[in-house]
């Protein structure tokens, strides 16, 4: 049975609609991340599904039945959820192993039983030895996973997490993706999880849900998102890319400086007069001599603008033509080419990808 279900769910506030016509499934132990932009919508749905506000059209549906639509919504604390917030919202005159059993006690589990389901859960989180100590003598990391072990604790059917990290340092978000990735692992919970990070999302989702403007662009699991994106915006979103757009002529695709096959982008060769396109930076590649013709591959002369060191990688805009905006490249940090070296930059024509406005 499918746990979570969002049908046509919309949100307005006056005239102005956050959420628009949104659907989305979530299987049973599933993670998916609802991903975008400030103001995309992604915190309103999230606070739909918790119960804290009514959709203005649509159903929310748990278990196969309405817990949410315009017409009535079940209260948040019988929805049978948890909920982790940006502010960790954890008690600060509760020491560890009071904030976690605080759930607990209001479900009015037996005290032997709470106390080892407390203890089973702080050895899962690495916080036994701290159970004594005050949320102000703990890190911001420490701080997140009391919020995560007090929010699983009590097995709630669906976890929801709005932007646990963004008050983390980068070495703590990092660290903590894992650790929700892991601890979704080993409870096979399904859980709903807010960010603007792709980083997170590609970590910890089973799929992830780009939104814009309050619909949901394309739903995939973040390797499908990443190397087949359906529309520029999700495109540009995760990760870095060229957006090109070109003119179709019979059998050829004029990019303004890049002419690529029809057969490249298309099997049957049938495109639009129009064809918009993603091009990764790391689909291309910088030599200095003209490689030999190869299958799926197409090699074209250019010259380089500009690069960043980025340690890991170099980072080039490569310049085509006067007609054509600059390319970004992705190369690894052996490959040293000169601001204004001319070169040749071979593209694997297998990951363009057409995309959609």
């Amino acid at each position: 049975m499918s746990q979570l279900v969002l049908r046509n769910v919309s949100k307005m506030f006056g005239k102005f609609t956050v959420v628009d016509g949104l659907n989305l499934t979530l299987r049973d132990g599933e993670l998916v991340s609802l991903l975008g932009p400030s103001g995309c919508g992604k915190t309103t749905t999230l606070r739909m599904i918790a119960g804290f506000i009514n959709p203005s059209a649509g159903s929310i549906e748990l278990d196969g039945k309405v817990i949410s639509s315009a017409q009535s919504s079940l209260p948040p604390e019988k929805r049978g959820m948890s909920m982790i917030f940006q502010s960790y919202a954890i008690w600060p005159n509760m020491t560890v192993g009071e904030n976690v059993a605080f759930g607990l006690k209001l479900q009015k589990v037996p005290a032997a039983e709470a106390q080892r389901r407390v203890d089973q859960i702080l050895d899962v989180v690495k916080l036994r030895a701290l159970r004594d100590r005050y949320p102000a003598e703990l890190s911001g990391g420490q701080q997140q996973r009391v919020a995560l072990a007090r929010a699983i604790v009590v097995n709630p059917k669906v976890l929801l997490l709005d932007e646990p990290l963004s008050n983390l340092d980068a070495n703590l978000r990092e660290e903590m993706r894992f650790e929700i990735r892991r601890l979704h692992d080993e409870f096979d919970m399904t859980m709903v999880y807010v960010t603007h990070d792709q980083a997170e999302a590609m970590v910890t989702s089973d799929r992830i849900a780009v939104m814009n403007q309050g619909r949901i662009e394309q739903i995939d699991a973040p390797f499908d998102l990443y190397a087949r994106p359906r529309t520029r915006f999700v495109a540009g979103f995760i990760g870095r890319t060229n957006l090109l757009t070109g003119r179709r002529s019979d059998d050829v695709v004029d990019f303004g400086g890049l002419r690529l096959p029809s057969r490249a982008l298309a099997p049957d060769g049938r495109l639009p007069d129009e064809v918009q396109v993603s091009i990764r930076p790391q689909a291309i590649q910088l030599l200095r001599d003209r490689p030999a013709e190869r299958d799926a591959r197409c090699c074209v002369e250019a010259s380089i603008q500009r690069r960043s060191y980025l340690g890991e990688s170099w980072d080039y805009h490569i310049h085509l033509g006067p007609a054509l905006e600059p390319i970004r490249v992705s190369a690894r940090p052996g490959e040293v080419f000169e601001v204004g070296q001319a070169i040749y930059a071979e593209i694997d024509t297998s990951q363009i990808t057409l995309v959609s406005n």
